[in-house]
């Protein structure tokens, strides 16, 4: 019953912000979760114990204004991702790729040759998405179905709209990913949540377990690995989806701390985009 009450809420508010243009949609949404979800959710308080883990140089003004805009750039993601067609034909048309990797990509495109696309909760993760197949790129993404099932029966055909084929978290979904990457399809892998399986690694100077599942997968299948970013500018409409530099292949532990230090770099440019939510620095007993 509650799950249908989230639901039903949800779809309540998405049904009110679609009424509005889609200029005016997306920046409303943002001021939602910003005033009403976030401090609903307990995310201030999360962002405010993070910030004080990571960036404890930083003024109280400065972290009070994050943990508003934190939840604002959620919103308007979320905005985005219910925007359908409105949302990809501004990224197809804009074409936003950039960055120093961007070269690399383009000849593993030619070459088919498999590519893992290492991707953080930042900025808005499918403009990636949308930019990449927007080129006619075989971008496919791992995901893990929500608890409520009610908001999956949504949630999942709007990402699937965005891009496909995207593959759930269990055994068959992994199946077919692993197949679809050994035949040169390209895989959009997160790697900026705590994995307690994973190797204890640094991340803004601070220890803290990181997935090594998108280095040994590059090594196993001799994929191409980088980060990539959907980046939003300044007008909270538009993006720049940043190509970093290609990991060298090594030891996973080593490309995993290489991409931890540019996500970081890209973090501390652009504070407000990443998920400051998540407890990616979780502390044992």
């Amino acid at each position: 019953m509650r799950d249908r009450i989230a639901n039903a809420a949800f779809l309540a508010v998405m049904g009110l912000a679609r009424i509005l243009p889609y200029e005016r949609r997306i920046p409303a949404m943002g001021w939602f979760f910003a005033h009403f979800l976030g401090p609903l959710a307990g995310w201030r308080k999360r962002i405010r114990n993070n910030l004080a883990l990571a960036r404890p140089d930083l003024s109280p003004h400065e972290a009070r204004r994050l943990t508003r805009t934190v939840p604002a750039n959620a919103g308007r993601s979320l905005a985005e991702i219910y925007s359908g067609t409105e949302f990809t034909d501004r990224i197809h048309a804009a074409d936003p790729l950039c960055g120093p990797g961007l070269p690399a990509l383009e000849q593993a495109a030619q070459a088919g040759r498999p590519v893992i696309l290492a991707v953080a909760h930042f900025g808005n993760y499918d403009a990636m998405r949308a930019a990449l197949s927007g080129r006619g790129w075989p971008v496919g993404a791992l995901y893990r179905p929500m608890n409520n099932e009610a908001f999956n029966r949504h949630y999942i055909p709007a990402m699937r709209a965005i891009a496909e084929p995207m593959f759930p978290r269990g055994r068959a979904g992994l199946a077919s990913m692993l197949r679809f990457l050994k035949g040169g399809g390209w895989m959009a892998l997160g790697f900026d949540q705590f994995d307690g399986h994973g190797a204890e690694l640094t991340f803004f100077g601070l220890p803290t377990k990181t997935v090594l599942t998108p280095a040994e997968l590059a090594i196993r299948y001799d994929a191409l690995i980088l980060p990539v970013a959907g980046i939003r500018r300044p007008d909270g409409l538009s993006f720049d989806v940043r190509v970093g530099e290609p990991v060298a292949h090594g030891e996973p532990a080593a490309m995993m701390q290489a991409l931890n230090d540019d996500l970081e770099q890209l973090i501390r440019t652009h504070m407000e985009q990443w998920f400051w939510v998540h407890r990616r620095w979780k502390r044992r007993r």
